[in-house]
């Protein structure tokens, strides 16, 4: 099947902005987040926001009745924290090696290098740094695409490039880079973040996932089937929403093209909220 051009294009300069969680308990995993990782964490009553610097990156919502997710619900794989520099995941790195938390994974993704982990509650995360974009080498019919791997990453040679000094915090430039999701079909998150958001493929080449991102990004969402999952998430523990920061034109064509679709838009303020297809809310709102 052929896929004419969506009706609205992502621009290139949009982003992810936060990614919300719904948790059981904000003191259960605020060590990993502030201690570890090195986010600013501003709690106010059961709503905690996880910074680095002035950038706000994750919020946390408790729910102390919040079941844990179902093992067949769709929902969060990882939220990606990007860092600017080698030396920041070398940072990161030293943080884990005295923390007790455990490496889920280490890879050299070829256009970035990444370190995961679990929080305490199940919630995957990424730290990762990209590598210089010249670096990356472009792929498909149209150089259109950018190759991707999953390679052994030297941690060693990572912790090398640590700056040594007691960083303790994430440095300026810190942002959410991308949010990966498990989901329960390929073609109807496609047809919901290429042909509705307008977002770009950017490499289908691993088996059962997706990759997409405004512009020529290697990934600002991506999906996989990896773990069969078959139903939304709804009320339990995990990814409540995500957004994407876009210039205040593009909200207001996403939502005519969307109208135009007969598609129904809910509007927050300056802010559109769509659901996808496995019921995580995707919010779209102007750079402010």
């Amino acid at each position: 099947m052929t896929r004419s051009s969506p009706p609205f294009s992502m621009p290139a300069s949009a982003h992810p902005g936060r990614i919300g969680l719904r948790v059981g308990s904000v003191d259960r995993l605020r060590p990993v987040y502030e201690d570890v990782l090195g986010l600013d964490v501003d709690r106010d009553g059961d709503t905690a926001v996880l910074s680095a610097g002035e950038t706000p990156l994750v919020v946390l919502d408790e729910d102390a009745t919040a079941p844990e997710r179902p093992r067949d619900a769709a929902g969060l794989f990882h939220l990606a924290i990007r860092v600017p520099t080698r030396a920041a995941l070398g940072d990161v790195l030293t943080r884990l090696d005295g923390s007790g938390v455990s490496l889920t994974g280490a890879s050299d993704h070829l256009v970035s290098e990444a370190l995961y982990l679990r929080d305490p509650e199940g919630n995957g995360v990424e730290v990762y740094r990209d590598r210089p974009r010249e670096a990356w080498t472009a792929t498909g019919e149209h150089g259109d695409r950018v190759e991707m791997d999953t390679l052994p990453l030297d941690l060693d040679d990572l912790r090398a490039a640590a700056t040594g000094a007691s960083a303790d915090a994430l440095p300026s430039g810190t942002d959410l880079g991308h949010v990966h999701l498990e989901v329960s079909s390929l073609e109807a998150s496609k047809a919901f973040y290429v042909d509705r958001l307008g977002l770009n493929t950017r490499n289908e080449s691993y088996q059962g996932a997706l990759f997409v991102a405004a512009g020529d990004y290697h990934h600002h969402v991506g999906v996989n089937t990896w773990n069969r999952r078959q139903s939304p998430g709804g009320s339990s523990r995990g990814v409540e929403w995500f957004e994407f920061v876009v210039p205040v034109e593009a909200v207001t064509a996403l939502r005519e093209a969307l109208e135009g679709a007969g598609a129904a838009v809910d509007r927050v303020g300056d802010t559109l909220r769509l659901t996808d297809p496995d019921g995580i809310e995707v919010r779209v709102r102007p750079t402010s």
